[in-house]
């Protein structure tokens, strides 16, 4: 390779990444390669040099010369006597060092402490807040950067200024990864704030990552801004707390599930009433029908055995958070449906049913034949007297058989009629 090939080669070295910023410590981004020269070394062989390596891939010193064979895809020397990295990596970090002899037999020594770098991607926060309460701690989010060698560090900032972490007001937890391939770090950093009450109604956070190498300007995530609540207690009478001001904190919708499905059972099931609510630490939840409290103990489900009329009403569920507001349910209805015989339709009548009713209606039948016999008698024997009372008997014996004919009994007169005759 020609000397002007060589420098040319340095210089595109320079350019894609390897930095040299004194005859000690050179910085390289990592992938890229990086070339170090041997001072004092005679351009055209011969050459009278040694270069030794000291890095994460050695156990003790490398010896690498012009004379010998390259370092398989790690090193080897250039015909100049420079030694060339095609693709640095962590495992080069280390120290490097080159001894040249001239012809005029003049030594010089030459001493690099190789350090490597790769900058992540733009930082951004995870999982932020949809708003903060005053007066209590709250969770801005979670700043992550991947990506990153060395580690570099994690700041927020609030309105353009880094917020300093007291343990009060303002805590960050923070946490460090390391692949186990790459090498490449992954930061997280968890931000903690407790608004003052009377304060910015509109905070703005963001947050930013300071590289460890090289010295360069850091990395922003985007602003979100927040809207700090403040719970206004005032006033008089029962009222007093219930209400909130402008500031009051809006709770993510809390869910009142029952099952069936429509609270409509029959007389004896079963209702489940499920009150859910994604709010953290889970809050207290307190029931109410009919729009009074229930007498129970907090919990998120309330059970309806064997449902009564006394069972049926409107439900709701109260979700109180420590640092929110109480937030009731929608209401929901539970009610009995009325059945009857299961299998049976309304117009028909099947199995047992039937022999039921044929009995019954033979009953009144018969009832109803004694009735109508009944009836008829009598009302021939009331005809026979109104017709003597009209009549004036011719004899004294047409008078006699008449009355014996009214005083015979029922069954006698009903015989006589069936004989037909004498």
């Amino acid at each position: 390779m020609a000397a002007g090939a060589v420098v040319g080669a340095w210089m595109l070295v320079l350019s894609l990444g390897g930095t040299v910023t004194g005859d000690q410590n050179i910085t390289a981004r990592i992938g890229k390669p990086l070339v170090l020269n041997c001072k004092g070394a005679p351009k055209k062989p011969p050459q009278q040099l040694e270069w030794k390596l000291n890095t994460g891939r050695t156990e003790a010193w490398k010896v690498l010369s012009p004379q010998g064979d390259p370092w398989d895809s790690v090193a080897r020397v250039l015909p100049n006597g420079s030694l060339l990295l095609p693709a640095v990596g962590i495992q080069d970090e280390g120290t490097f060092r080159c001894r040249a002899t001239s012809r005029s037999g003049k030594e010089t020594k030459s001493n690099y402490r190789v350090r490597v770098y790769q900058i992540p991607g733009k930082p951004e926060i995870v999982d932020p807040a949809s708003e903060l309460m005053a007066g209590v701690p709250n969770k801005v989010g979670t700043c992550v950067s991947e990506g990153g060698y060395p580690a570099g560090t994690l700041n927020w900032l609030l309105d353009g200024k880094t917020l300093i972490p007291d343990g009060k007001g303002v805590s960050v937890k923070e946490e460090t990864k390391r692949h186990p391939k790459t090498g490449l770090f992954t930061l997280h950093s968890e931000l903690m704030v407790t608004p003052a009450r009377g304060g910015a109604l509109h905070p703005t956070f963001s947050c930013s990552f300071t590289p460890g190498l090289p010295r360069r300007r850091a990395l922003h995530t985007a602003p979100i801004q927040l809207r700090v609540w403040s719970e206004h207690r005032g006033g008089e009478g029962p009222n007093v707390g219930e209400h909130m001001s402008e500031y009051a904190v809006p709770l993510k919708e809390v869910q009142l599930v029952v099952e069936p499905e429509g609270g409509a059972v029959a007389p004896g099931g079963t209702v489940t009433l499920t009150c859910e609510t994604p709010a953290q630490p889970p809050p207290q939840i307190h029931w109410i029908k009919d729009g009074r409290p229930l007498p129970l103990p907090p919990g998120p489900m309330l059970l309806l055995p064997e449902v009564g009329p006394e069972d049926q009403g409107t439900y709701s569920c109260v979700a109180t958070h420590p640092s929110h507001g109480p937030q009731e349910s929608r209401a929901v209805s539970v009610s009995i449906i009325e059945t009857g015989e299961e299998g049976t339709t309304a117009g028909s009548v099947e199995g047992p049913g039937l022999e039921t009713l044929a009995l019954t209606l033979g009953i009144l039948g018969g009832l109803g034949t004694v009735a109508l016999l009944i009836g008829v008698i009598v009302w021939h024997r009331r005809r026979q007297r109104k017709g003597q009372e009209r009549k004036v008997p011719e004899n004294q014996e047409e008078e006699e058989e008449e009355r014996a004919e009214l005083n015979q009994p029922e069954e006698p007169e009903a015989a006589e009629s069936s004989t037909g005759g004498p």
